[in-house]
């Protein structure tokens, strides 16, 4: 039997980067996943990769940051499946680079409520249907705004990291009581598309650039960025009873990036 078998996955994010090799990874592993993002054309090309290779998935356009969207997308999963097991959550967007003074309120709210508000909102409309049985949920937030803070420019995207990964440990003592794992993964570079919706406002950043000089010619211990596969491959493991006794830990996946 395949690992995950019989167990049914929500991925926000799926459209792309992360959240489509999870998708793809869950999918290979026997899970049902409903892919949710609102990428719709590039949703359905996820779709038609994990059915080509005899996967079983459903593809919804979903505004994760709306509450009534991702509740109705979750009711939908419910309607077919009528269990959900495992949660994984990777819509985000790096928003805006700017210096806190010029930072306009707009663009904090929008990264804001698309990277932490929408993980509040899966992870409540998630919960009554995982207390059926228990099950997992994998936030994937970043080393920025965990162990790393030298990125000037990205304060919005750095705290709405952070407060993932408090709502994840908070997340992870209240719902115990359900059977519900709750881990925090946190990439460093990884290859994806998030550069498209990146805006850097490079001319408000000169006056509050810090230089950073790394030893051994400035280079990171970290060779090269991971590939979404790879961290696909921890989402998979947190998402499968291999895991089963961890949960409220955060889990750094970035090759020692954040080590210097």
């Amino acid at each position: 039997m395949i690992a995950l078998t019989g167990k049914v996955a929500l991925v926000t994010g799926a459209a792309s980067g992360i959240g489509r090799a999870s998708a793809i990874t869950l999918a290979e592993q026997g899970a049902r996943v409903a892919l949710l993002d609102l990428e719709e054309e590039k949703l359905q090309e996820v779709k038609e990769t994990i059915m080509s290779s005899g996967g079983e998935c459903i593809a919804i356009k979903t505004d994760v940051s709306d509450s009534e969207s991702i509740k109705e997308s979750i009711e939908t999963i419910s309607s077919l499946w009528s269990q959900l097991h495992i949660v994984s959550i990777n819509a985000g967007i790096n928003g805006t680079f700017s210096s806190i003074e010029e930072l306009s309120p707009e663009d904090w709210t929008k990264t804001i409520d698309t990277n932490l508000t929408s993980t509040f909102l899966t992870v409540k409309h998630s919960i009554p249907y995982l207390k059926a049985q228990g099950g997992s949920i994998i936030i994937t937030s970043s080393i920025n705004g965990n162990r790393t803070f030298s990125n000037i420019g990205m304060s919005a995207y750095s705290s709405s990291k952070a407060g993932q990964m408090a709502f994840g440990k908070m997340a992870a003592l209240e719902l115990s009581t359900y059977g519900i794992r709750v881990n925090v993964i946190c990439p460093g570079a990884v290859d994806t598309n998030i550069e498209s919706n990146t805006f850097r406002q490079e001319d408000k950043l000169k006056e509050v650039a810090i230089p950073i000089e790394y030893p051994n010619g400035n280079q990171p211990l970290a060779k090269r960025s991971a590939k979404p596969e790879e961290v696909a491959d921890l989402i998979f493991f947190l998402a499968s009873d291999a895991s089963k006794h961890i949960t409220g830990s955060e889990m750094f996946i970035d090759g020692g990036e954040s080590l210097l």
